[in-house]
């Protein structure tokens, strides 16, 4: 979050600066399959967010004695491009935002995957993000649930991911990057819709009791619509390929 010096107004009229209400989601769309060379993919565009998923397996573990031979290991990368945002991004490598993202979303993963249909083998789970707005955490995680959904990998759930936060004593829904660095607190969360299991949840500044139940209740009543964009893009998806054939 920003420094409270030159804090610019993140509320007017009772609106958001781009207009939305306090529970409402920037616009949101997902295409799957769109890497001819992977075994799955989903584009996602999430306001001004870009991102690219891609998923490769299963296939056989490297190196083979990283290979557990009850089940699946997962590998998960996310990484901004340089070009994603003004911010520097680290060219030569990850830096430690990416590490640590790139862990928490793999462990969310291993949550929904049934890994053990795969023993000896090998899940990689990238999430490239092209144009960063903020919340590309949870853009990340939405499009790599659908890549991985289209590369027909067995899961027990298709997981999604949206941040709340607090402008003042309002809870907002899918916080923009202005509103991430100057709101009063951020928390991304990463859901198992069918049971609404919390499988990721970070937070960045405070929230009382009641306005943690507050964001967490508008994350999952907002999860609605994420799991109909996702599930449409994987209709979508294979209505054309059976065009194609």
């Amino acid at each position: 979050m920003g420094s409270l010096l030159n804090k610019p107004e993140l509320l007017k009229d009772g609106k958001r600066l781009d207009g939305r209400g306090f529970d409402e989601l920037r616009p949101l769309s997902i295409e799957a399959g769109i890497l001819k060379n992977a075994d799955g993919s989903a584009y996602l565009k999430w306001g001004n967010n870009r991102v690219l998923a891609a998923v490769y397996g299963p296939k056989e573990a490297t190196p083979k004695h990283f290979a557990d031979p009850a089940k699946a290991i997962v590998k998960c990368r996310y990484a901004m491009a340089p070009f994603s945002s003004l911010e520097d991004h680290g060219r030569t490598g990850p830096n430690r935002r990416a590490t640590e993202i790139s862990k928490v979303a793999k462990e969310a993963f291993e949550n929904v995957i049934l890994l053990n249909e795969y023993p000896g083998g090998e899940i990689d789970i990238f999430m490239e993000i092209l144009q960063s707005d903020g919340g590309t955490r949870a853009a990340g995680i939405t499009a790599a649930s659908v890549a991985l959904a289209n590369a027909g990998i067995h899961m027990k759930d298709l997981i999604y991911a949206v941040s709340a936060g607090r402008i003042g004593d309002h809870i907002v829904l899918d916080v923009n990057m202005l509103e991430d660095n100057y709101s009063d607190a951020d928390m991304p969360m990463a859901v198992a819709p069918r049971n609404n299991d919390i499988l990721l949840l970070q937070m960045d500044g405070g929230l009382t009791k009641q306005q943690h139940k507050e964001a967490v209740d508008m994350v999952i009543r907002a999860g609605k619509k994420i799991q109909e964009e996702q599930r449409a893009a994987l209709k979508r998806c294979y209505k054309n390929l059976g065009k194609d054939e």
